[in-house]
């Protein structure tokens, strides 16, 4: 058993990007090399995916990021771990075993964990938990459903000397709470080394929005080198106190203030953080510069685990259309909310419009529509206009209307672009840990 280990975050999204994550591979010296990738409405997505395709469902990127980290891994004995797997886990383990035959690493090995999945057990009576009602309210058709999946479900895979854990929605620190629990064999109740182990995962999720990617606001927080961010590494002990740090020669910087910022990412109750491990407490956390680009955290603390777990429904939205037309010159700003007044009302006449519409003018109010309008004007304004329906006939009457704004008035309008892409709804619900069945399969290259 080691005394510390070394983990890393390799992405923080569904599309982050490929080099860090190989930089890390190759030169990181990781125990754990964790890849997460899974937001609510990406597994929306993936669940119609899967629907469309019964061998899809799994994350875009799984064959490149595989075939890009999985040789140095394998060299350097670094375990990946992933949600990457998302509505099909099975199909993206399949294929991961498939390109470790091809790179000749023979004898690798690849769990799969399902289980997650528990779109059978949600019904039109289920109530919601992020809003009143229940889901036959929402009034939309279930795509898919899934249950947050803690560490326990991951750790039977790490004993049985996976070199690759492919999951589906396992909670995002979990991923890394995984790893460290088996690593230093720590018990799954004591809460005080999980609620420090969340602390890992959580500031490590979210990939360079630590290490200064998302931190940077330019004049205020400056980053060095952000075009060469580093993907965030964590040096944690066996106690459970760590050090954030990223390799040395890569761009972006962690500071104290880089972990604060993330800290407090998402973090409604820093003394009760609720995941599927323990309730963590991140109240009486510390923080101080270590040196250059490392950050020490001591502090946290953990409570009780949660009776029931969150799930994620997705339903199915229908489309979301987008168009924008462009004006220009003295007056813009009037001409563009002229136009938009014309297509509300024309598309609301006799209460016809079923979907939800939305009209913004890029450049005075877009980002904070229903906040008060801008005094000064502009000669530059971008009128968009985008409607989410069912309805297909509702959508290519909303891009007509927009596009005839450039012969129907008002002046000055051009620049007509429109497209159309399917569209997701999530809710949130809670379910008894106990109907939560995690299952492993094991496969060999």
């Amino acid at each position: 058993m080691k005394r510390s280990l070394r983990i890393a975050c390799g992405a923080g999204f569904s599309s982050d990007r490929l080099e860090p994550a190989v930089e890390l591979a190759q030169r990181g010296a990781l125990d754990y090399l964790i890849f997460e990738c899974l937001g609510e409405r990406t597994m929306a997505f993936a669940h119609r995916d899967r629907m469309l395709d019964g061998a899809k469902g799994y994350n875009p990127h799984v064959a490149q990021r595989m075939r890009a980290v999985l040789p140095a891994c394998r060299r350097h004995g670094t375990v990946v771990v992933t949600n990457m797997g998302a509505a099909n886990p099975l199909a993206a383990a399949h294929l991961t075993v498939g390109i470790a035959r091809e790179l000749g690493l023979a004898g690798l090995k690849v769990a799969c964990i399902e289980g997650d999945d528990v779109t059978r057990q949600i019904g039109p009576d289920t109530p919601l938990h992020d809003r009143q009602g229940n889901v036959r309210d929402v009034g939309l058709p279930v795509v898919g459903a899934n249950a947050y999946l803690g560490a326990e479900a991951l750790l039977p895979a790490l004993k049985s000397g996976a070199d690759v854990v492919l999951a589906g929605r396992v909670a995002d620190p979990s991923l890394f709470v995984a790893p460290l629990a088996h690593g230093f064999q720590w018990t799954m109740d004591d809460w005080q080394l999980l609620g420090r182990a969340t602390a890992v995962g959580h500031l490590l999720e979210c990939g360079m929005q630590v290490t200064g990617g998302y931190f940077a606001d330019p004049g205020f927080k400056d980053v060095p080198r952000l075009v060469d961010c580093g993907f965030p590494i964590a040096e944690v002990n066996f106690d459970g106190g760590f050090v954030v740090t990223k390799l040395p020669d890569s761009g972006g910087c962690v500071t104290t203030a880089t972990v604060k910022e993330q800290l407090l990412y998402e973090v409604h109750d820093p003394a009760s953080y609720l995941t599927p491990d323990v309730t963590a407490d991140f109240s009486a956390v510390q923080i101080e510069q270590a040196g250059d680009d490392r950050v020490r955290v001591t502090g946290a603390d953990g409570n009780r685990r949660p009776d029931r777990l969150k799930v994620t429904i997705g339903f199915d939205g229908g489309f979301l259309a987008e168009s924008g037309i462009s004006y220009a010159g003295p007056n813009a700003q009037a001409r563009a909310r002229l136009a938009g007044e014309i297509v509300w009302q024309r598309l609301s006449r006799n209460n016809a419009l079923q979907g939800d519409l939305r009209i913004d003018m890029i450049g005075v109010n877009s980002l904070h529509g229903t906040a008060h309008q801008q005094a000064t004007d502009t000669e530059d304004v971008r009128l968009r206009v985008a409607l989410r329906s069912r309805r297909r006939e509702e959508i290519d009457t909303m891009l007509w209307e927009v596009e005839a704004l450039l012969c129907c008035g008002p002046a000055g309008g051009g620049g007509y672009r429109a497209s159309v892409s399917p569209c997701v709804v999530t809710h949130s619900a809670l379910i008894a840990r106990e109907q939560v069945r995690p299952t492993l399969r094991m496969f060999t290259a």
